[in-house]
């Protein structure tokens, strides 16, 4: 990952910056599968409670350009900023972004409830630890168009490491085990 592109969002009054971040990241995702490719992972530099209003693609300087071929952000680049392909500073460290999957979910819940195996009190502990899992990490609300419906999706950054892990990314730009540049 030698090269990045930054994405600045610039949220208005029609469109606010949680519409705007998860409408950028789902057409990201869409790019990423239609180039599919492994080689580009994203970071959010500004990263708190949310995101943030930098999105940063890194990848190689070809695939970048293959991406930014496909105008991949259509409508929304009036509201984006996008830099040009630019080489990543040296002595940067890196983390690892990666997608946080709670191994609670609505589902699971219907299905124990099927099964029997839980009274009320057992019901709403867990609906309540449920609930409570992955709030401390950033997120972006996504919407699927296979399921029609919006998910949440919780992102975990790592510590800085001083050393790249090279690896693969999945259609979302992340990793559990290879790192971006963070800079």
């Amino acid at each position: 990952m030698d090269h990045y592109i930054d994405i600045q969002l610039k949220p208005d009054a029609e469109m606010k910056e949680a519409e705007l971040s998860s409408k950028v990241y789902a057409k990201f995702h869409k790019a990423l599968c239609d180039l599919s490719t492994n080689q580009i992972g994203i970071s959010f530099p500004l990263v708190d409670l949310k995101p943030g209003k930098l999105f940063r693609v890194h990848g190689i300087v070809s695939l970048l350009k293959e991406l930014q071929a496909q105008s991949w952000l259509g409508g929304l680049t009036g509201y984006c900023k996008v830099s040009e392909i630019k080489e990543v500073p040296a002595n940067t460290k890196y983390r690892v972004i990666s997608q946080k999957k709670g191994n609670m979910s609505s589902a699971k819940l219907r299905r124990l409830i099927s099964r029997g195996t839980m009274d009320e009190a057992a019901i709403k502990r867990y609906k309540v630890k449920m609930l409570s899992q992955g709030f401390d990490n950033p997120y972006l609300d996504i919407y699927s168009n296979s399921t029609k419906q919006n998910r949440r999706m919780f992102f975990e950054v790592s510590g800085l490491q001083d050393t790249e892990v090279q690896g693969h990314f999945d259609r979302f730009g992340l990793s559990k085990t290879a790192t971006v540049p963070w800079f």
